[in-house]
């Protein structure tokens, strides 16, 4: 499962330093219900990590985010407390680290609970080595119970997500989606131009929809073509909407919530005129960054996207809601637990504003695409139904097989397009996603 940088890392003689790391990001992340962007941001010293020792840290938190549900179980029968017992109670997550990577990181027996009693020192509870060390002896001769990868998708799920997957889309579906977000999610990237030979100078590969793909692991910022801006980070099927509103050069876009600017920097490449919009001024500072790396002319708004409006009418509107991102789980796996039914709830108030407002935005015959990064349909297609029923100028322009290759399997009867996470398996699958389009009648 892990690379030979990422071994490397493992084996060095400053892992226990990756592993303090991984410890106190996921206590910020268990505990303080911090993101994992804010807790890799919290953790002191970790810019000063090697490129190795910071992708082996990254591993150890996403193994532990996805795999922690199952390893509870298996710990909870060792104990002689239950885990809510644990003095200090971020201890579980000494037991977590150890337990991965015995388990799920092949790492050797010995080193799994020599590192483990080593942590526990580290953080100031020796006085719980013989415990660590007892527990962690008896993983590494016992294991955990074998579970093939949907139960133990299944076994890792949040009950509220899980019950949600299984009405919208049955239980084979739902398990399948469960599986496959206990995978790694592979880096992949947008070209401004000539992508077939940027995937030879990045060693990636170009998927069917022009997004490059690359084994995860280095540091982005070090390969070629980043100083010049000739590409961008951003998800293959993150890319997608911005490609469905067909051809924009030299139209007026509005990219509402538009930080961090993956989107933004498409519809700029492909000669838009665009104003990106989004309420947090340190997040349009972050986007300004990214459109001058990239050398992409953009006007910038800090606004409110529910009730800001152009000074004209506009051509296209993108629409890329704030969600529950449980479509992205196999890159932020801290959403299995940070994210509620109360999330989903308060976000479908804001999805079903921005999409009215949208539609005052555009011109008539304009076009609006409307996208999630959430697999609920409660975020998605409900809410593309709730908008036609307002009685609002617009009507549902269906997304076809001549719109982009390679998205035949992810269009729905209605014609939107539903990306799952075991999309493209064959290629390493891809974010969940949610897309649909509008005409202004």
């Amino acid at each position: 499962m892990t690379d030979p940088e990422v071994q490397s890392a493992e084996e060095s003689s400053d892992g226990l330093d990756a592993r303090r790391a991984a410890y106190h990001i996921l206590n910020d992340i268990f505990f303080q219900k911090k993101n994992m962007d804010e807790a890799f941001a919290r953790t002191h010293g970790l810019e000063d990590f090697p490129a190795r020792d910071k992708a082996f840290v990254r591993l150890l938190v996403s193994v532990v985010l996805k795999r922690a549900r199952e390893m509870d179980a298996a710990l909870a029968k060792l104990l002689t407390e239950p885990i809510s017992a644990l003095k200090p109670a971020q201890m579980i997550n000494i037991f977590r680290l150890g337990i991965a990577q015995v388990t799920f990181l092949q790492t050797p027996a010995h080193a799994a609970v020599n590192t483990t009693v080593e942590l526990a020192e580290a953080e100031g509870i020796a006085h719980h080595k013989p415990l660590v060390n007892a527990i962690m002896r008896r993983i590494t001769r016992e294991g955990l119970a074998p579970l093939d990868a949907r139960d133990a998708g299944r076994a890792n799920t949040p009950e509220w997500l899980w019950n949600e997957w299984m009405q919208d889309y049955g239980v084979e579906t739902a398990l399948t989606i469960a599986a496959a977000n206990l995978t790694e999610g592979l880096v992949d990237f947008s070209v401004k131009s000539d992508p077939e030979a940027w995937a030879e100078k990045l060693g990636a590969r170009l998927l069917a929809t022009g997004s490059l793909r690359k084994e995860a692991g280095g540091f982005i910022p070090g390969l070629p073509g980043f100083d010049e801006g000739a590409w961008w980070n951003q998800n293959a099927a993150a890319a997608i909407p911005a490609m469905l509103l067909g051809d924009i050069r030299g139209k007026t876009v509005v990219d509402l919530c538009a930080a961090p600017g993956g989107k933004t920097a498409q519809l700029a490449a492909q000669g838009a005129k665009v104003i990106a919009v989004d309420r947090s001024a340190e997040r349009i500072k972050r986007l300004a960054e990214n459109m001058t790396r990239l050398k992409l002319d953009v006007e910038t708004a800090i606004a409110d996207g529910a009730v800001w409006q152009p000074k004209e009418k506009v051509d296209f509107v993108l629409v890329d809601a704030p969600c529950t991102a449980t479509g992205t789980i196999r890159h932020q796996p801290d959403v299995l637990w940070l994210k509620e039914p109360r999330d989903q709830e308060k976000l479908a108030g804001l999805q079903k504003r921005l999409m009215v407002n949208a539609v005052n935005m555009l011109k008539p015959g304009g076009a609006m695409v409307y996208c999630t990064c959430s697999l609920q349909k409660a975020e998605g297609e409900h809410q593309a139904l709730w908008l036609l029923q307002q009685g609002l100028p617009v009507s549902m322009a269906p997304i076809t097989t001549k719109d982009l290759p390679g998205i035949s399997d992810m269009i729905t009867d209605r014609g939107e397009l539903r990306c799952l996470p075991y999309h493209w398996n064959e290629v390493g699958g891809m974010d969940g996603f949610y897309v649909v389009r509008f005409e202004k009648t």
